[in-house]
């Protein structure tokens, strides 16, 4: 929780520094393009790394690196330095470190929990995400308010070194890790490979994987926003926020309820329903005048992805031998990742071409269309009972 608010501070608040000090909106783009292009680059590594190594000392080493991130950006602002291209280069390092940092997490966790207490762990990790994605921020302005950028990192780095320290005294208890033997002789590539194979041949894991990303990346209204706030509502930017904060209110929402009530039957069934919500629930914010109406359906959309995200994260686990959740959850994220950049981008060229009300309609429509092609390509994805049930599904050459 430490690391996951320190990075989000760190995320929010270099991005507020660098506007301040160059006023211009490309920058920000820098800001982003910094942090995601060595993120995207490296998870393929990374996700080999986590597969061969201690994915708690990757873990551990990836948070203390952040931290060194935190310092080095605590000296520049310390500096009162106007030269921004020294801070990209700090936030390429971040995104290296985030890079490594997110394969390893991800992986870990069903190392550190019992089996029959996973689900509530995912469900618990996923909320305790969404609630550092909107307490940070907020945070995050407060104190550079109070302090700066100084005052800030410094916080961050602190943050950082604690959670890594803390990290450190938590035991590993289902480790089943295969250790590279000396005469094996295949490279990264090769490995790599063998993931891609292997979720290829579980419709589970792919069905799962390729439903959140093309769902999102079809049917995703957060990039329209700020257009329906503006010409749509006309409610300014203090409704721009609220319309923000709804979804992100419905995803926390939903995942105290999953953490303590998880789901255990019809999950398959359950995580096609909760797309078809968020779709549907889009599109009535789509076609809505009504502000109050568009709060409620964003609240209702943002509750279906908690499904969603909640579902697709323990399914993959439950479906993947350990020795290969270093790489698979690698690719997971780089689908994730993919899935958010590029549909912000699909949603503002076609709010460009047709317009933002057919254009949020026509993703909504898209994204139902997805549910229904993927419940028949991938059947025995949509009959999954229980997560357990994920791991005893076959290759699924029958899909």
């Amino acid at each position: 929780m430490l690391t996951m608010f320190a990075q989000q501070m760190q995320a929010v608040v270099v991005a507020w520094q660098v506007y301040d000090i160059t006023r211009e909106p490309l920058s920000l783009a820098y800001v982003g393009l910094a942090q995601f292009l060595p993120m995207m680059c490296l998870l393929i590594p990374a996700g080999d790394l986590s597969d061969r190594m201690s994915r708690k000392r990757l873990l551990t080493i990836s948070w203390l690196l952040a931290s060194v991130c935190s310092c080095l950006l605590w000296l520049l602002s310390q500096s009162g330095t106007q030269d921004v291209n020294w801070i990209y280069a700090v936030l390429v390092l971040f995104g290296c470190s985030r890079a490594f940092s997110g394969p390893a997490l991800q992986s870990l966790l069903p190392q550190i929990v019992a089996r029959e207490q996973l689900a509530k762990a995912l469900a618990t990790n996923s909320m305790l995400m969404r609630i550092s994605a909107i307490a940070a921020p907020v945070l995050g302005g407060l104190l550079y308010a109070l302090g700066g950028g100084v005052l800030t990192y410094a916080v961050c780095g602190i943050s950082l070194i604690l959670g890594a320290a803390l990290l450190s005294q938590v035991p590993v208890r289902f480790a089943n890790l295969k250790a590279p033997s000396a005469d094996d002789q295949s490279t990264m590539w090769q490995r790599f490979a063998e993931g891609l194979h292997f979720m290829r041949t579980r419709p589970i894991i792919l069905g799962t994987i390729s439903l959140d990303l093309f769902a999102v990346l079809l049917g995703g209204v957060i990039a329209l926003l700020p257009v329906y706030a503006h010409e749509v509502l006309k409610v300014g930017p203090q409704g721009l926020g609220l319309l923000r904060s709804s979804m992100a209110a419905g995803e926390v929402c939903m995942g105290l309820w999953l953490a303590s009530r998880p789901i255990n039957r019809s999950v398959g069934k359950v995580m096609f329903a909760a797309v078809a919500v968020f779709g549907l629930a889009n599109l009535v914010f789509s076609l809505s005048h009504w502000f109050v109406l568009s709060m409620l359906a964003l609240a209702v959309a943002g509750a279906a992805d908690m499904v969603s995200v909640y579902i697709r994260g323990a399914l993959v686990q439950f479906s993947t031998p350990d020795h290969m959740r270093g790489r698979v959850n690698a690719v997971n994220m780089l689908f994730i990742g993919s899935s958010n950049e590029l549909g912000e981008f699909r949603a503002g060229s076609s709010a460009s071409w047709f317009g933002v009300m057919p254009a949020a309609i026509l993703g909504s429509l898209c994204t139902l269309g997805v549910v229904g092609a993927w419940m028949t390509l991938f059947k025995p994805l949509r009959d999954v009972d229980k997560l357990e049930d994920a791991a005893r599904v076959g290759t699924g050459k029958e899909s």
